[in-house]
């Protein structure tokens, strides 16, 4: 008997949020109080995913050619040039090989753990608020689901309180609230796992391209003098 009238209240509910009588922003605002957390971690995944594309994206790479120029620079032993040139470029790569670089004349293991220091710094500023990401694509679900038995609650209490029949509209609140916060907290949540997923696939090509040039760097260093 319940399960007939919550499943007439769906109906009636779904007939309500046709495409000619019932907006999307509407249908948001059906889902209650819930709806604000999820909301809220809407923007701040859309922010974090923005703000680290932007830091990504120009950190990323150094110019065509950098490791090629700063060869020859430090083949010809002007290491001044080679400073100028790291300085020039805006990158991780950039700023690891300057440091190396400038610690030229120590011993080549003080030149490594100087590099390597340098590249820990990078990688901290390339996955800054990546860890955040990944707990919005959990949480925001998690919240959608919260709203889901809110929701449900609020639909069997109002079938408790109500004598005789139980009217669909009665129970139509409650079945927004469960249905449009699951949808929401989902939405959010993919969204913001996928976007988790590029970003640290981006780091990590970034990682390995640091790694390529500090060892080709080191290399130099380490080849016979003419």
């Amino acid at each position: 008997m319940i399960l007939t009238q919550i499943q007439t209240a769906v109906d009636t509910a779904s007939a309500a949020t046709s495409p000619d009588s019932v907006r999307i922003i509407d249908l948001l605002f059906q889902g209650g109080f819930m709806m604000v957390p999820i909301a809220l971690l809407s923007v701040a995944a859309v922010y974090i995913f923005i703000e680290r594309v932007l830091t990504i994206k120009k950190a990323a790479m150094p110019s065509e050619g950098f490791m090629n120029q700063i060869r020859s620079l430090v083949e010809k032993g002007d290491i001044n040039g080679a400073k100028m040139l790291c300085h020039q470029e805006d990158s991780s790569i950039a700023r690891m090989i300057e440091k190396g670089v400038s610690r030229i004349g120590s011993p080549l293991k003080n030149i490594e753990v100087s590099i390597e220091n340098v590249g820990k710094i990078e990688i901290f500023k390339l996955e800054k608020n990546l860890s955040l990401l990944a707990t919005i694509s959990g949480s925001a679900p998690m919240l959608g689901f919260l709203g889901t038995v809110i929701g449900m609650i609020q639909a069997f209490i109002a079938i408790a309180q109500e004598e005789g029949s139980v009217s669909p509209k009665l129970l139509s609140e409650g079945i927004y609230t469960a249905m449009i916060t699951t949808a929401a907290g989902l939405f959010v949540g993919i969204i913001a796992y996928l976007g988790y997923n590029y970003l640290v696939t981006r780091v990590q090509k970034i990682v390995h391209k640091m790694e390529y040039s500090s060892v080709e760097f080191i290399d130099l260093l380490q080849e016979p003098k003419n």
